[in-house]
């Protein structure tokens, strides 16, 4: 049930705006998807999202999200088709060792998400996002 692909790298920054500012220097491009709180840049087969390190300690239930504090400020996401989907890929994490850490709900950004931690404590984002629909392989679509 658990496809093997992870469709978007959450980076926790201080600072979207110039965390933005720097990966545009290195010519990659913000996608239109972005806004003044997330920035997505889409890469081959992959989408790199820049947020406040402290919103996505919050978004995952943690505390401590300044640097050294316990969260790493990364985040793996594999994305679904529907909020069905990441219920049944949650329970199968959990099924194999996966330890809870945010049950699947629905999210301030319009989505439905949940977080769970492999054994090591690396924090996995299961969520379905209708504002990027995901092509046949599985790969996020973002707005250019």
């Amino acid at each position: 049930m658990f496809d093997r692909r992870i469709s978007l790298i959450t980076l926790g920054v201080a600072d979207v705006a110039r965390a933005t500012a720097f990966y545009e220097s290195l010519g990659w491009t913000r996608s239109s998807a972005s806004n003044p709180s997330i920035t997505f840049i889409a890469l081959k087969g992959i989408v790199l999202g820049l947020f406040s390190r402290d919103k996505l300690a919050a978004d995952a239930r943690l505390a401590g999200g300044g640097a050294g504090e316990g969260f790493s400020g990364v985040t793996l996401a594999h994305n679904l088709h529907s909020e069905a989907e990441v219920d049944e890929a949650y329970a199968f994490a959990l099924a194999r060792g996966a330890r809870p850490v945010k049950p699947p709900e629905k999210v301030f950004w319009g989505g439905y998400s949940g977080y769970f931690a492999d054994p090591d404590g690396h924090l996995w984002e299961l969520a379905f996002n209708p504002m990027a629909p995901l092509d046949a392989e599985g790969h996020m679509q973002l707005g250019s």
